[in-house]
């Protein structure tokens, strides 16, 4: 497993680009590990499944993305490990034509994702966004977790603990045996 991650999520697609449109290619990497910055630690390598068809314009890539990310429990503030299973649809257009080899204008569409000037799929920006897009906003260890107790801080998943009977606020004090009536 490599930490970089480019050289595996990258394919040369000069041969599509050469094929009608329809034409396609499945490809696939595995035990790929990202760098995603300084705040997203990739947990499990990055498991990478795509087809690409021809398109007039360029290619459609579709990829299912599976890894998990390392994160901090939200409610306990374990460690947790959340997995992730990205579906991602591109449309990817050259950046250099295929016949003439001269560089095509990007600046009618510049946000759209391109292949290199060798007519490659760098899929790497395109998988890093995904997994920071997919990053939870309040990641769990298991959708149980109870979290801590709001009084001591203690996990409530480390079992049943008691405070006593709490003091009540004076001015509440007459209503400490009150029951609505039945009926």
């Amino acid at each position: 497993m490599s930490r970089a991650g480019a050289e595996e999520l990258t394919w040369p697609l000069a041969g599509l680009l050469a094929e009608p449109p329809g034409a396609s290619r499945d490809l696939a990497a595995d035990g790929v590990l990202l760098d995603l910055g300084p705040d997203v630690v990739q947990d499990s390598p990055l498991s990478v499944r795509v087809h690409v068809a021809r398109t007039n314009r360029g290619v459609i890539v579709r990829a299912r993305l599976e890894t998990s990310v390392a994160e901090t429990c939200s409610r306990c503030l374990r460690p947790a490990s959340v997995p992730l299973a990205l579906e991602l649809v591109e449309e990817v257009l050259p950046s250099i034509d295929l016949a003439s080899g001269l560089p095509l204008d990007a600046d009618a569409e510049p946000d759209a994702p391109r292949l290199s000037a060798h007519h490659e799929l760098e899929l790497e920006p395109i998988a890093r966004d995904a997994i920071w897009m997919a990053e939870p906003i309040a990641p769990l260890c298991r959708p149980d977790c109870p979290g801590l107790c709001p009084i001591c801080g203690a996990d409530l998943a480390s079992g049943p603990h008691d405070h006593g009977e709490e003091p009540v606020d004076p001015r509440l004090q007459a209503l400490r045996g009150f029951s609505p009536d039945e009926g």
